[in-house]
């Protein structure tokens, strides 16, 4: 069977969002998934549509979600529908649904000396299936400073300060840009690379997006090979 992504972009243009939408579509295509491109969001009002799919990726900037939007993505991820993303285009998509952050595992918050900052990226669990064979690298781009949940698996991390400013009195710090993290039986994987489509078109950022997005597409077939079920972790209670 033909595995299925949703691609969705816009927002602010200064990322590019056409450009990285293209980068996605470029390393779906050859692993056999039909690939829709929109730059819409009414593309998450169809419920039933999302719980079809495989993949969701959104690349969307410093915009806006309605709640019933973002309840249909999740519910969707919570039945084994992969979300993955990048920088902006997913953990600075909807500043004001906290649903949205608490789904992905994270929000922007700052990117202290603005573009061109030099800094490294580190593998932190270099056993991971995603991380096989990549090694710590430099990057010249937008330094991500996020709020992340506790609960992210960390694939790699950036120390801070790199540029002075007034977090660095706090010390040095380890600030996550990559994880996985579960949703349900959806898979959810973040990289905090791609400011820009260069940041992300060659390279060790372009494989571990690549292996991200695939890892992502894979939730329900994972789950349905271990013998979850959506109602495990299903409940009626008031969350937000």
């Amino acid at each position: 069977m033909t595995s299925k992504a949703l691609i969705t972009w816009g927002g602010w243009e200064g990322h590019q969002p056409d450009k990285v939408a293209a980068l996605f579509r470029e390393m779906l295509e050859p692993e056999g998934y039909e690939v829709e491109v929109t730059d819409t969001l009414d593309c998450f009002d169809d419920a039933d549509a999302l719980r079809a799919l495989d993949l969701i990726v959104p690349v969307w900037t410093m915009s806006e979600l309605t709640r019933e939007r973002a309840e249909n993505v999740s519910e969707a991820v919570s039945r084994g529908t992969g979300l993955a993303g990048c920088h902006g285009g997913m953990c600075d998509a909807f500043r004001s649904e906290v649903l949205w952050q608490f789904m992905t595992g994270a929000n922007w918050v700052a990117h202290p000396g603005g573009d061109g900052v030099r800094y490294t990226v580190e593998i932190t669990d270099r056993d991971h299936e995603l991380n096989e064979g990549i090694d710590d690298f430099e990057v010249v781009s937008e330094q991500y400073y996020l709020h992340t949940d506790p609960a992210n698996h960390v694939l790699a991390t950036t120390r801070f300060p790199t540029t002075t400013w007034y977090h660095s009195a706090n010390g040095e710090v380890d600030v996550p840009q990559a994880w996985t993290r579960r949703w349900g039986l959806g898979r959810v994987y973040y990289n905090a690379l791609g400011h820009q489509a260069a940041t992300i078109s060659s390279g060790p950022a372009r494989e571990m997006l690549r292996r991200g997005l695939l890892w992502a597409g894979k939730g329900r077939a994972a789950a349905e090979a271990a013998g979850e079920r959506h109602e495990t972790y299903a409940s009626d209670g008031k969350h937000f």
